[in-house]
């Protein structure tokens, strides 16, 4: 084993500017693999938190604008969401479980015993929390009970809460005025960018004299696998609409849908072709270091044929030439391989200082799996580029690499 480190280092040694030439192409394919890697962990990372912020199981509704005539009326009709177009989807949407109403008014003043805000009220039903993954850090959300017995109950945010009480771990159980009325504070939430008052929609309605009508409808749906599927519901849930409201069925205008399961398979879909790109991408950049490696051991073949020869000729083994010519290939590659990896890593902790947290790129680093698979790759890379070099030196004859000049 001495003796084969020796060697490896003596042949580096030997060939300083070309082996440190070569090895520069290895770690430059392996420092853009890693970089590329990076990134496109970044983007999957923002793309999996963007995902965390709400259910991936949901479509989502807003009212439109008809753009096409229908049934005597003419295009331009404003179509107004109802909130009993939430029985009519949950009974003839099969994939529908449950659907959430909300709908935000603004200009009300929020007042606690410390401060006060100006903010716009969310009048919701329970399943927003699970359709926007909000999280409560204190207390509950706005639940059933206070739907049906139309409940003064509220849901701050965490900010608002510690602003109204001086410190949100106070507010839970505590009155703010909201609209001249007392309204319990019940919980306390965080979400990484929604920030808005929640109250019981039934109540809300019931103290302003709302008419019915929402902003957004929120349908959960259950038992979808596929795009397709996920296409049929919201065909379904439009179909039912145009039927209740008296719309065109294929008019996309008339109701806004965002299909957030159908998005997500599509951005899934998308990710995986990232990835596939990146590694195509990064392997070919190492391909051309590879094959520097390969040529510099076919030339340290050439000057050490003497030597070949005499090995051959005292009962030198084929396997013994070939462990030599490939842990040679294998060091070279590792070596300078590894001064990219780290090169690499170095740039993307940089990149994840200045670019973690923005919008679209999120913690652009690799983990250890990643640093394996690249390892796996520079010892295959190496034993790639030695293969053939340390074939040729096999084949040498003893008495024709003696008598070679």
């Amino acid at each position: 084993m001495f003796d084969l480190i020796r060697e490896i280092s003596q042949t580096i040694k030997n060939n300083k500017l070309r082996t440190a030439l070569t090895g520069l192409a290895v770690a430059w394919g392996i420092f853009m693999l890693i970089v590329l890697l990076g990134a496109a962990r970044g983007v999957v990372n923002s793309f999996q938190d963007q995902a965390s912020t709400s259910s991936v199981n949901s479509i989502r509704l807003w009212s439109g604008t008809t753009s096409m005539p229908y049934k005597g009326y003419r295009d331009g009709r404003w179509i107004r969401l109802h909130q009993k177009d939430m029985g009519a989807i949950e009974k003839e949407v099969g994939a529908a479980k449950e659907v959430a109403i909300s709908t935000t008014v603004s200009g009300h003043s929020i007042v606690g015993p410390k401060d006060f805000i100006t903010a716009g009220i969310d009048a919701v039903y329970p399943d927003v929390a699970r359709s926007q993954r909000i999280t409560d850090i204190k207390g509950r959300f706005i639940n059933q009970k206070d739907i049906s017995d139309l409940r003064r109950t509220i849901v701050l945010h965490r900010e608002n809460a510690a602003l109204l009480f001086g410190d949100a771990d106070k507010a839970l159980g505590q009155e703010v005025k909201v609209a001249n009325l007392s309204w319990k504070v019940v919980g306390v939430y965080e979400h990484r960018w929604r920030k808005g008052t929640f109250v019981p929609y039934t109540t809300y309605k019931a103290i302003s004299g709302v008419d019915g009508y929402v902003d957004e409808m929120t349908v959960r749906v259950d038992g979808i696998a596929s795009e397709t599927e996920a296409e049929a519901a919201e065909e379904q849930i439009r179909s039912v609409l145009a039927r209740r409201h008296e719309f065109d069925p294929t008019d996309p205008n008339a109701v806004w849908i965002w299909n957030q399961f159908a998005n997500y398979l599509r951005q899934g879909q998308a990710m995986v072709y990232l990835n596939l790109a990146v590694w195509v991408i990064g392997i070919l950049t190492l391909l051309t270091g590879i094959v520097g490696v390969s040529n510099i051991m076919f030339v340290s073949v050439r000057e050490r044929i003497h030597e070949i020869g005499i090995r051959r000729a005292i009962g030198a083994k084929p396997k013994s030439i070939i462990i030599q010519i490939l842990a040679e290939s294998v060091a070279i590659t590792a070596l300078f391989g590894y001064i990219g990896l780290v090169a690499g890593m170095a740039v993307l902790q940089v990149l994840n200082l200045f670019l973690g947290d923005a919008q679209g790129f999120s913690n652009p680093t690799v983990d250890i799996s990643i640093a394996v698979q690249v390892t796996v790759a520079l010892i295959v890379a190496g034993a790639i580029a030695g293969l053939f070099p340390a074939i040729k030196a096999t084949k040498v004859k003893p008495v024709e690499a003696l008598r070679d000049e």
